[in-house]
């Protein structure tokens, strides 16, 4: 599995390099005016493409292996790789294309993630089949076809999830690679080396991207990149739950609870100030941490004073990530101790969120 690592950590760091030295073109479709924008300069955003091809380097490395060695020690096939790649292109290609244009409307992105979504139901049988609780596993087994609704909508919605928390070097990186480990961890547990390979082989192109992207902000992972870890993440979380009754669905929901509220609550601000969900502001959580816990940098040059003050906001959400992450892989086994941190992970973001709009942040927090 360390192979299988390192070789999508090389492939997804010398891809990034190759955009960042070659193919820069797009970067100057990306307007100035977005609310979302905390950067000086055209930067790259094909950052999604260099993950994606050290993620099927990796896995066709594994594939090779597969049928060199009889005994399968990871039983990634042939058939198992085309799964996860036809499954995974869809959302990629649609995030790929609004990274380079700038111009495909987002439920045309929908679509493509909805796309992926209906894929993975068909080639990879995932599906939501328990939630931890008596009476509502009981309504999912009456109801078979309420989990693939369930599932479905995890799949499409994810990856939207991953594109909103990506607002600053190093943030959607390394919450993607946080739950990428804490996936893999419980997958040995359990003896999932098939998912576990894929994992692994994801781990390691996110952080052959990341060297790049943070702190030095050469690349962004763009929709692509967003997309891809959301579609990953969602489909390798389902199957982990659907294949071993050991590990509680509560598990994954704690690990990814972070871009999944961010999104909800998103969508509830939005509606209670009488807009739509889908127009860009600039009041996430991560953005308000930018504008009233980090201060402002003195640097002469603009471009480095702005790099230096977003790289200073990314550890704060990632510290806010370690409180989801660890109490995951503590209690992987127990649903009601899981859903407790999601509460409190909930009431601790809202609480948060309320007092930074308020002016109300301790100056410890301040920097």
């Amino acid at each position: 599995m360390v192979l299988l690592a390192a070789l999508s950590f090389v492939v997804a760091f010398l891809v990034a390099l190759l955009v960042i030295r070659r193919v820069r073109g797009h970067a100057g479709r990306y307007g100035y005016a977005k609310p979302q924008r905390f950067h000086v300069g055209d930067v790259p955003r094909l950052g999604g493409l260099a993950i994606f091809l050290g993620l099927f380097f990796g896995l066709a490395a594994a594939v090779v292996a597969f049928y060199a060695d009889n005994t399968g020690f990871l039983h990634i096939s042939g058939m198992v790789m085309a799964g996860w790649m036809c499954t995974l292109l869809p959302a990629l290609a649609g995030g790929v294309v609004e990274d380079l244009t700038q111009r495909l409307p987002v439920v045309y992105r929908l679509v493509l993630t909805s796309l992926s979504a209906a894929l993975a139901l068909l080639l990879m049988d995932v599906g939501v089949v328990r939630l931890g609780l008596p009476f509502l596993d009981t309504a999912l087994g009456m109801v078979p076809w309420l989990g693939l609704v369930l599932a479905f909508v995890a799949i499409t919605g994810l990856p939207h999830a991953f594109n909103i928390i990506d607002g600053y070097n190093g943030l959607a990186g390394m919450v993607a690679l946080a739950v990428c480990l804490a996936l893999t961890y419980v997958a040995l547990q359990v003896g999932d080396r098939q998912l576990a390979g894929v994992l692994v082989c994801l781990t390691g192109a996110t952080a052959g991207f990341l060297v790049w992207n943070y702190p030095r902000g050469l690349i962004f992972a763009g929709d692509g990149g967003a997309y891809l870890w959301g579609v990953c993440l969602a489909v390798a979380s389902l199957l982990l739950v659907h294949r071993n009754e050991q590990v509680s669905p509560w598990f994954p929901m704690l690990l990814l609870i972070y871009p999944v509220w961010e999104t909800l609550f998103s969508i509830y601000r939005k509606l209670m100030r009488g807009t739509s969900p889908s127009v860009a502001d600039a009041l996430h959580f991560h953005q308000l941490i930018y504008r009233r816990i980090v201060h402002g940098v003195f640097h002469d040059d603009e471009s480095r004073r702005i790099l230096m003050r977003n790289n200073r906001t990314s550890p704060y959400l990632w510290a806010f990530t370690l409180l989801t992450v660890v109490p995951a892989l503590m209690f992987w086994r127990n649903t009601w101790v899981l859903m407790l941190f999601c509460a409190l992970f909930v009431c601790s973001y809202v609480a948060a969120y309320m007092m930074i709009i308020r002016f109300k942040v301790p100056n410890w927090l301040r920097r």
